[in-house]
């Protein structure tokens, strides 16, 4: 085999378990559950009703 096809077979390997990887990666966050919104804090709230 030339050196370069073996560059390439090795290449892909590393992408394909990039791939999988952040596959993975993916599930396991969106396994978490739900996106709770950020709280308000009440200081923001008292500013933006002074300014208006």
């Amino acid at each position: 085999m030339d050196r370069s096809k073996i560059v390439a077979i090795i290449t892909g390997a590393i992408s394909l378990l990039l791939a999988v990887a952040y596959l993975l990666l993916v599930q396991l966050l969106d396994f978490r559950g739900e996106m709770v919104p950020a709280p308000i804090s009440t200081l923001t709230h008292m500013v933006s009703v002074l300014q208006t």
